[in-house]
Parts: C-alpha cells; sequence; structure tokens
C-alpha cells in the first residue's frame, strides 16, 4: 500500500504533474537540436533547483531526461541531423521515409514505440531492479572490453555494402576518439604538439558536422529539386501495425534495459545494437534497411527509451551511474541529502518508487507531446532547399558551438562535414565512424583496466575469458557476428542449405 501511494504522489500533486509535463516538453525541443544535449540541461538545472524541495526538483529532471531521449528522433527524421547520439540509427530509415513524403508517419511510429520502450524500461526497474543490478555488477573490464568489440562489430549492418569500407570506418572513428591526452597517463595521443588537440575531438562536432554538414552539401547538387510534399493524414499508427512489430520492439526494448544498466554505456549503443539485431532477424523487411525500413525505426527508438529505465536500475539500487544524465541526479540526490545505493531501498523506499512514477508520467507525457505539432515539425521538410540548406548549417554551428562555447569544435564540425561529404561520394559509410568514435573510450579504458588487474599477461587475460561464463559468452558472440559477416558465413551456409534440398 506505501509503495503505491508513493508512486502515485505525483499524480496526487497538480504541483509535481506541472514540472514533469514542463520538464518533458522542453527535453522533446532540447533534445531536438543538435548540440544542446540532456546532460547539459540537467546539469545546469541543478544550480537553479539546488533550493527546492527533492521531489519537485526531480520531478523536472526525470521528464527532460525523457523527453529529451525521445526529441533527438525529429531532426533525425526530418534533416538527418541526430539530435542526440542515440538517434543517429533513427535517422538511417527515419531520413529516407521523410524523403518519400512519409515524415509524419515516421514520426508517429517513433512516438508510439518510443513510449512502449519507455513502459518496458519503467517496468523492469520496478520489478526487477535488485535482479538487473546484480547481474550488472559482474561486469569485469574485460567484459566492457568484449562489449566494446561487440559494438564495433555492428560496422556490418550500418555499412549496408563493403564490409571492408564499414571496418575502415569503424577504425578512423576509434583513431578519432583516441586523440587527446590519455585518461591513464595523461600523456598526449595524436597531437602532433598542437596544444587545440590537447582535449580530444568533440564527438558531438564529429556527428553533427558528418551527418548535418555532409547532408548540406549533398543537396546543394539539388538546390533546385522541388520538396516533397508530406502524407499527414495518419500519424497514429494503426493496431495492426503496432501488433505487426510488436515481437521485435519486445526484444530491442530487452536490449535496450540490458545495456542501460550497464555502467558507461547508455541509450546510444543500445539503439546501435538494437538496429544491428533488427537488421539480423528481419528476413525479408518490406522496405529495405537504410531506405526506410520500418523496422529501422521501431528498433532503435524502443531501445534508446527502455535504457532510461535500465539506467535508473545502477544508480538507484548500486549508486552507480547508468549514464552521463544519471551521473548528475546521483549529484542531486546528495545535495538534497540522500545517498542512492543499496540502502536507499531499505532507508527511503519512498524515493525510489516516487521516481518510478515520474518516468511512468514522463512518459505519457512524451507521448502527448509527441503526437502534437507533427504538423508543424513536417513543414521543415516542405521548405525549398535555399532555405533548408543555410538552416542545417545554421543549426550544425550552434549545436557544436553551444557544447563548448568553443569556436575550435565549430572548425572540426566544418571540417568532419566537408571529409564526411568526401566519404558519402566514394561509398564510405558514415555510421561506423560515429560508432567508433562513441566506443573508442569504453573499449581503450577497459582493455588497459582488464590487462593491468592481470599484470599484463596475455595468458592470464585469455584464461580469464575462458574461465568465466559471462565473458565466455561475449567472447563467443564476438567471433561468431564476426565470422556472420564474412563470405565463409555465407558459403558453409549455401553448402549447408544446398545439402538440405
Amino acid at each position: 500500500m506505501e509503495t503505491l501511494m508513493a508512486i502515485f504522489t505525483i499524480f496526487t500533486q497538480p504541483q509535481l504533474l506541472l514540472l514533469v509535463g514542463v520538464g518533458t516538453f522542453a527535453g522533446i525541443y532540447i533534445g531536438a537540436i543538435p548540440g544542446l544535449s540532456v546532460t547539459m540541461a540537467v546539469s545546469i538545472l541543478i544550480s537553479f533547483t539546488f533550493s527546492w524541495d527533492v521531489y519537485p526538483a526531480i520531478s523536472l529532471m526525470v521528464g527532460i531526461y525523457m523527453g529529451g531521449v525521445y526529441g533527438g528522433s525529429r531532426t533525425a527524421i526530418l534533416l538527418n541531423i541526430p539530435g542526440a547520439p542515440s538517434a543517429i540509427a533513427t535517422a538511417m530509415d527515419g531520413y529516407p521515409m521523410a524523403q518519400k513524403g512519409e515524415a509524419g508517419q515516421a514520426i508517429g511510429v517513433t512516438t508510439v514505440m518510443s513510449f512502449f520502450g519507455g513502459l518496458i524500461g519503467i517496468f523492469v526497474l520496478a520489478v526487477a531492479a535488485p535482479f538487473v543490478a546484480d547481474f550488472a555488477i559482474t561486469f569485469q573490464p574485460r567484459d566492457y572490453m568484449l562489449l566494446a568489440v561487440l559494438g564495433i562489430l555492428l560496422v556490418g549492418s550500418l555499412s549496408s555494402g563493403s564490409l571492408v569500407k564499414g571496418i575502415f570506418a569503424g577504425a578512423l572513428g576509434i583513431a578519432i576518439g583516441a586523440v587527446g591526452r590519455d585518461p591513464l597517463t595523461f600523456t598526449e595521443r595524436f597531437t602532433f604538439d598542437l596544444r587545440l588537440m590537447e582535449g580530444g575531438i568533440s564527438f558531438i562536432a564529429v556527428m553533427i558536422g558528418m551527418f548535418g554538414v555532409s547532408e548540406a552539401l549533398q543537396q546543394l547538387q539539388n538546390v533546385n529539386m522541388k520538396a516533397v510534399r508530406q502524407k499527414i493524414d495518419r500519424i497514429m499508427p494503426s493496431f495492426g501495425t503496432v501488433k505487426k512489430y510488436l515481437p521485435l520492439s519486445l526484444q530491442t526494448s530487452s536490449i535496450g534495459v540490458i545495456i542501460g544498466a550497464l555502467p558507461g554505456t547508455g541509450g546510444d549503443i543500445a539503439a546501435l545494437m538494437a538496429y544491428d539485431h533488427a537488421k539480423r532477424i528481419t528476413k525479408k523487411p518490406k522496405v529495405p534497411f537504410g531506405k526506410g525500413a520500418m523496422e529501422g525505426l521501431v528498433a532503435p527508438e524502443t531501445a534508446n527509451n527502455a535504457a532510461v529505465g535500465g539506467a535508473f536500475i545502477p544508480m538507484m539500487t548500486l549508486g552507480i551511474p547508468g549514464d552521463a544524465v544519471t551521473a548528475i541526479m546521483i549529484g542531486a540526490l546528495f545535495i538534497h541529502g540522500l545517498n542512492p545505493g543499496p540502502m536507499l531501498m531499505v532507508d527511503q523506499p519512498d524515493m525510489f518508487w516516487f521516481i518510478v512514477g515520474a518516468l511512468l508520467m514522463a512518459n505519457v507525457f512524451m507521448l502527448i507531446f509527441g503526437l502534437t505539432g507533427i504538423k508543424i515539425f513536417t513543414k521543415i521538410v516542405e521548405m525549398p532547399r535555399s532555405v533548408i540548406i543555410p538552416l542545417i548549417l545554421l543549426l550544425s554551428i550552434v549545436g557544436a558551438y553551444a557544447v563548448n562555447n568553443s569556436i575550435t569544435d565549430v572548425y572540426w564540425m566544418l571540417g568532419f562535414g566537408v571529409f564526411g561529404y568526401f566519404m558519402r561520394h566514394y561509398g564510405y559509410p558514415l555510421g561506423p565512424v560515429i560508432l567508433g568514435v562513441i566506443l573508442s573510450r569504453l573499449l581503450d579504458d577497459n582493455w588497459r583496466r582488464a590487462i593491468i588487474s592481470e599484470r599484463e599477461d596475455l595468458g592470464s587475460f585469455f584464461e580469464g575469458i575462458i574461465t568465466s561464463p559471462l565473458s565466455l559468452t561475449l567472447f563467443i558472440a564476438v567471433i561468431l557476428i564476426f565470422v556472420s559477416q564474412t563470405s565463409i558465413w555465407t558459403f558453409a551456409k549455401n553448402r549447408l542449405f544446398g545439402k538440405a534440398s
């Protein structure tokens, strides 16, 4: 009974309900603007809310978090500029749909599926938090390293062409992510004695340049082409559509929760892994992946929103942040005299259940706000290219500058935009570059920690992989996924099917 009362606290107090609604609305539009991250918004909020009571402060932060994760899909679909890293996979099929006049349908599907994924994440947080947290804490540095390698092998799904080009693009991303000072030894890497490179290259600058500026340059070739008129007569997907993709959304939501619960990962990795999963299990999609496949929208959107609930699991039960936003929220809870961790469930269970209720309400607001204003948003795509290209460049410049208030990031963004344009021209995929930058730090740090923990003995390192069931499972998955992307797998499969026939 006390649990239900704590969950429904948010519903019985209009002030808290209003704060969640305002936070969700603001989060959607913050998430839709490249460079204005949810992490930045929540960190700024701490300075405004430290004198508030804890419930109003958490209500506003939870709303911004939930809305921001979803909001990144808007510009990804309409302009091919992911508003957030977790929307990179959404752009791969969302933008082709907008080019065919189906932006309204794409946004409708992403909204409903984001709502569904959010519900799954919240349900797991409420029911299985201690169990998932116990599983997540068993991950050793070598397991995180193998998880990063597994992620990098997604280039096979993201390249949709030459595997060699995909691997090259992924390796380039890892190299870009390694620029700057070594996080463990603080020595310089790939800086060429240039001071401006000591702090590394902003991931946001790379992402916006590769997707935004290169898209503007690409559209310059067809500046006089008439804009495609968007069909927005049916925004809400039919029950049949939702039912059709329900099995896939359940699978990808599970991926989102598990990846979200692993400290240091987050919705971006979850979305890319879910996209890869969808591509593998969907044998005959109605539209090919990368050309506007509905499965390419359902998978990443359910996963990145389910990862929100997943990220709260280690935060609430272990005091370990699941991602950057929950790291800031831990600071906010400390400021308000709370101590997130194992004792929170014992000493102050009301706070845990209040956050569950706030997430649930934020998810409902996300559905309401997500399905409204679509007609206005889709007008962006129908604007003449002579207007939309300067708009893309303006958003790109503002987004790159807003991260660190640095003009250097703008230069990097423009440089990677030109580079991305030539990569597109010669058939090199951009997705693996971004994936490489995302996973570079996770791979580098955990490889170093794993080998240091084994006293730099490779034999002990591989022995640890073989003797640990979790490490062995991940290692076998890495081998299988790598082999499945080579001609050996195709040859073996053809031989087996040939014999069967």
